[in-house]
This record gives C-alpha cells, sequence and structure tokens, in this order.
C-alpha cells in the first residue's frame, strides 16, 4: 500500500445497497487533493487488489481526477473491479476507442448524458448512476426526456437521503442505491429497534458451544453493534454486580464467561431483530469502529484502541434505538472519552470520529483539512481505509 498515489488522493467509500438491504458492492470515490500531479493507475489498481482480490466481492471506482481516470482507462482491472465513466467523458468521441477497449470490464455511467451517447457504447454500460435531484430535475421540464440512457440499462439511485426516498427509487426501477439515509429514521413502523442480528447470535452460540477463544468471540461481536451495546450494559448492570469499568468488547466477554454468555445470548436469540432497514446501519457503525481503531493503530495502547473502537461502532446507536446519546449512555458506563465524543462533541476521539464520518461522503480537502488537524499524512489515512474495508470484509 505505500506507493505513490496514495499520497496524493483521499479515499471515501460508501456501500451500494440493493432492495433487500443487501451490500452488493463498496463504491470507492478517489478525490485528487492537487490538479496535474502525475498518478499512475497500476498503482491504485495494485491498493485495491490487496482489499478486493480477484473473485472477491465487488467495488466501483468513482475516480474524481480526469487524469487518473484517463490512465485508468488504459489499464487492465480485475474482473470485480466497476469503473463510472462520467456522462460527459462517455459522450466524447475522443474516447470511444479506449472504452471500446473496455468491454471485459463492467461500466457504469455516471450522470444522464448532455448530448446523444454513441451508440456503440450503449451495451459498453451495465448500468448508469443518477442523482436524485437530477431525476427530479428532469421530470420537472418538459422535452428533456430524449437525452435519457436507453431504457435497456438499469439505473442506480445516488442522492439518496431519507427512507422514503430510497423506497421511491425502488419503485421506480431502481437496481441499486448508493449510500444509505442513515441521519433519517430507520426503524419501521411496528419494528423493533436495536435488536442483534440473528445470524451472530446463533454464530456466537455455536462458538460458545465449540469452546473458541475470546479473541474468535470477539471478532464475531464486533459485526452487530447493537448486540455489543446490549452486553455492555448487562454486565454493567447492578444486578451484575460488578464494580469494575468495562472499556472494550473482549474484556466483557472474559469478566461474564462462556456459560452466562450462552444463557444471555439464549434469552435474545427470541427477540433478534429481522428489520432489514437496520443491516446497512450495522455496516457502517463496523466500518466507523474499524477505522477509528485504524487511525490510531500506531499511536494509542491497546486500551486506547479497545476505546476507540466502542466510540465508532457505538457512534450510530441513536439511530439504532432511536434514542439521544444521552439517554442511552445513561444507561451504561463508557469510558469517559467515549462519552465525550458521543454526547459533547467535545474531546479527544472527537477529532477521529469526525475524520471517520469524512470518509463516508466528503472529498479530498475535507478529509485533508480533519487529517492535518491530528497531524496525520493522506498517505497514513488511506492506508487506514484500505485496511479498515480489508478487516470488515474478513469479518463478513
Amino acid at each position: 500500500m505505500d506507493n505513490n498515489v496514495l499520497r496524493n488522493i483521499a479515499l471515501s467509500y460508501s456501500p451500494m445497497i440493493d432492495r433487500q438491504r443487501s451490500v452488493v458492492a463498496t463504491r470507492l470515490t478517489v478525490s485528487a487533493l492537487r490538479t496535474g500531479v502525475p498518478m499512475q493507475a497500476d498503482q491504485l489498481l495494485a491498493a485495491i487488489a490487496e482489499v478486493w482480490p480477484e473473485g472477491g466481492a465487488r467495488v466501483s471506482l468513482n475516480i474524481m481526477s480526469e487524469t487518473l481516470l484517463n490512465d485508468l482507462l488504459r489499464a487492465t482491472p480485475l474482473s470485480n473491479v466497476m469503473i463510472e465513466i462520467p456522462s460527459f467523458i462517455a459522450c466524447d468521441p475522443a474516447n470511444t476507442q479506449a472504452l471500446l477497449s473496455l468491454r471485459g470490464t463492467t461500466l457504469l455511467l455516471h450522470g444522464r448524458p448532455t448530448s446523444t451517447l454513441p451508440r456503440e457504447l450503449l451495451p459498453c454500460f451495465k448500468y448508469s448512476i443518477i442523482d436524485l435531484a437530477d431525476d427530479r430535475r428532469r421530470n420537472e421540464v418538459p422535452g428533456e426526456a430524449a437525452t435519457r440512457p436507453a431504457r435497456s440499462v438499469g439505473f442506480i439511485q445516488s442522492g439518496v437521503r431519507t427512507v422514503s426516498e430510497m423506497e421511491a427509487s425502488f419503485a421506480r426501477g431502481a437496481v441499486a442505491i448508493l449510500g444509505w439515509p442513515i441521519e433519517d429514521v430507520v426503524t419501521q413502523s411496528g419494528s423493533r429497534a436495536g435488536q442483534p442480528d440473528l445470524a451472530v447470535l446463533v454464530e456466537l452460540i455455536r462458538r460458545v458451544d465449540d469452546g473458541d477463544d475470546v479473541d474468535k468471540l470477539d471478532a464475531v461481536l464486533k459485526r452487530d453493534p447493537a448486540l455489543a451495546f446490549q452486553l455492555m450494559r448487562y454486565i454493567n448492570s447492578p444486578a451484575f454486580g460488578l464494580s469494575v469499568e468495562i472499556s472494550s468488547f473482549r474484556h466483557a466477554i472474559m469478566l461474564l464467561g462462556y456459560k452466562r454468555l450462552k444463557r444471555w445470548l439464549a434469552l435474545l436469540l427470541a427477540t433478534a431483530s429481522k428489520d432489514v432497514n437496520m443491516r446497512p446501519v450495522m455496516y457502517a457503525s463496523v466500518r466507523r469502529g474499524l477505522l477509528m481503531e485504524q487511525l490510531i493503530a500506531n499511536t494509542g495502547d491497546e486500551e486506547i484502541r479497545g476505546e476507540v473502537f466502542i466510540c465508532g461502532v457505538f457512534s450510530l446507536l441513536d439511530r439504532l434505538f432511536n434514542k439521544p446519546f444521552h439517554e442511552l449512555l445513561q444507561t451504561i458506563p463508557v469510558p469517559e472519552r467515549v462519552y465525550q465524543a458521543l454526547v459533547e462533541g467535545t474531546g479527544p476521539y472527537h477529532p477521529y470520529l469526525e475524520l471517520t464520518k469524512a470518509v463516508e461522503t466528503e472529498t479530498a480537502p475535507v478529509i485533508n483539512e480533519l487529517a492535518e488537524g491530528l497531524l496525520m499524512s493522506l498517505l497514513e489515512v488511506n492506508r487506514a481505509v484500505l485496511g479498515t474495508l480489508t478487516m470488515a470484509a474478513q469479518l463478513e
């Protein structure tokens, strides 16, 4: 991962989610901090291949540098790498041959063309990516429909901010949406917010039965922030009789013991959530925890790494439980620095949380500014991002 291209770009990511709320691919946005800096696509592809090897999960590359994108069009990506082509580039006849030579690569047309797309290029694109705001504008302006891509090309919706917008996009035929409206209330009417995932519960029970070591149980628990939160609330309850503060999931498992852990998991099994809307939020929570842990990997000790992981994983609990943090954290004595970051927006972990959130949505200038505030380089942040995505893929 130590190559020149990672020094001059900022990486951000978001999930590509289908109508079943399953994550079908990861969108990796590559933003250049400075224009005119030579960047080689083969270095970027080499870094990506470490996270998404041949035959692995799919990744869609959204390249914000025209220089890097032009170099990428002349490279040979792995079969699971999709490339987003801005519509203005696709409509330029000068790029037709380069795009035709990529027939073995999955191409996504990014944005509605403002002019006619060359007919021979239509088979090259599997999907188009259409922003919701652009969809609305087109519907309001008579005669604009003529510039839309052929209906044979399915579309992926970007710019979705609410659950209702997401549902409307799927109703119009979107095959997937980019990102997830985590700022919106995700619990459906009648669903039980904050309930643990059934598959994670079953796997934990099986591993406890098999006598797996604490590290393996901890790795499974990290995939379900709602379950992790409930475990820490339970073990810190007056009924449990502990006077020590629990600072990590691993610590909680060791104190609880296998026998009591299995009993507690069995009780939760009957109340596991079946709400599919929770899946992408849990996806984001796990990655936040892993990224915060990666960002301080070279500067923090084991206790700090455990705390920042909890901070990242718990940063969406207000969405999972539909309650404000100051109420949620009254039921569990989290470390003071975690409380400061989540409730007060202060403390030493808050800047790392802000950088972690920026990696989900922002581009190079914002990410670079937040990184500089932490005395980190873009290379260090990009390494942490790629390391996070590698670890998340291994967890799943």
